[in-house]
């Protein structure tokens, strides 16, 4: 069976143009020692009892079949993936956003995953690393919030370097690792390249090509100047993957940019951002939506009037394992759109 899949596997990467050699990993050797965001953590052996402080981190612990090993998860934006509903009900949620260290510690983990430096870091709201080894329990976080990233600058840090889904490949193959289960690793690495690729095409093949975007994550209040994407997280990555232009010229990763601004930027799409979350009023997509159609500004926009709109996971606006989805769900919605006239 696992020859057949891998057969499979690779006639589909070649299918879609990805020059990638598939074979079984190597088992993983102990100790192991991982670089992670600028110290070390080292494994005797694969860990029994994992805290995953991030809805991204616990989704792909559970997409490399690590679901017994998790004793305990917490910040959730948005529902679990489908696939994963049922298993998730069985893992003690310790809290929907930012856990106690004593929660966390309570649980008894010999593994913290954490995909913010914020929770867990030099100032983390949850606890600092040196709390976790005064305890002697290893921390790791995902490499999207340290590489390329000033964490030290308050909020949500600085992004000095574009954000890639190298980070998040990066993340399930040092994961594979600690677990013992690099095979896994390198299937699921091989099946999101292989998405990633095709939905380039499907834009490519329409000549969707030339369309600007914007992508609206939330607002401190409905109308007043939102929180859009700029150049260097996952919004603009999953642009360059199209070849769409974003009608936002910042460096920054989430600049708060005027409506007036954005109406005479006048994109051909819209992509607004939908949680659970519900910190600010705009978290609500429906009130975004409502404010696109009513506002006489922003209804005049070319997006707005042709019905542009696409409504999409905000956790895939983040640098998470979902980027995916948003690649693609953008480039369907291009496809029905069609080209820019």
């Amino acid at each position: 069976m696992t020859r057949l899949y891998n057969s499979v596997l690779a006639a589909g990467v070649i299918a879609a143009g990805i020059t990638i050699l598939f074979a079984p990993a190597k088992a993983t050797t102990y100790p192991l020692t991982i670089e992670n965001c600028g110290h070390s953590v080292t494994f005797d052996h694969a860990p029994n009892r994992v805290v995953s402080i991030g809805q991204s981190n616990t989704e792909i612990l559970y997409l490399l079949g690590l679901r017994e090993k998790l004793v305990g998860t917490a910040v959730w934006l948005g529902p679990v993936q489908e696939e994963f509903q049922i298993i998730n009900e069985t893992i003690p949620r310790l809290a929907d956003n930012d856990p106690s260290f004593e929660s966390v510690v309570g649980q008894k983990p010999d593994l913290v995953t954490v995909q913010f430096q914020w929770h867990v870091g030099p100032n983390g709201k949850v606890g600092s690393l040196g709390q976790f080894a005064e305890l002697s329990i290893p921390v790791y976080t995902a490499p999207a919030d340290c590489q390329g990233k000033d964490n030290t600058t308050g909020g949500d840090g600085t992004r000095i370097d574009a954000f890639s889904m190298d980070r998040i490949y990066q993340t399930i193959d040092d994961l594979s690792q600690i677990f013992d289960v690099e095979t896994r690793g390198a299937e699921l690495i091989t099946r999101l390249k292989i998405r990633e690729q095709a939905a380039r095409e499907k834009v490519t093949a329409i000549q969707g090509r030339d369309l600007s975007i914007l992508f609206w994550f939330s607002s401190a209040e409905i109308d007043v100047d939102p929180y859009v994407a700029g150049a260097k997280g996952a919004p603009g990555y999953i642009m360059s993957i199209l070849g769409v232009d974003n009608v936002i010229k910042s460096n920054e990763e989430w600049p708060t940019v005027g409506w007036e601004t954005i109406a005479r930027a006048n994109p051909d799409i819209i992509a607004i951002g939908k949680m659970d979350r519900r910190r600010f009023p705009a978290d609500d997509w429906e009130l975004k939506m409502h404010f696109l159609k009513t506002d006489p500004v922003v209804r005049e926009m070319a997006a707005v009037k042709a019905g542009h709109i696409v409504v999409m996971d905000a956790q895939s606006m983040n640098p998470t394992i979902r980027t995916i989805d948003g690649i693609e769900a953008l480039a369907k919605a291009i496809t029905s759109f069609g080209p820019a006239q």
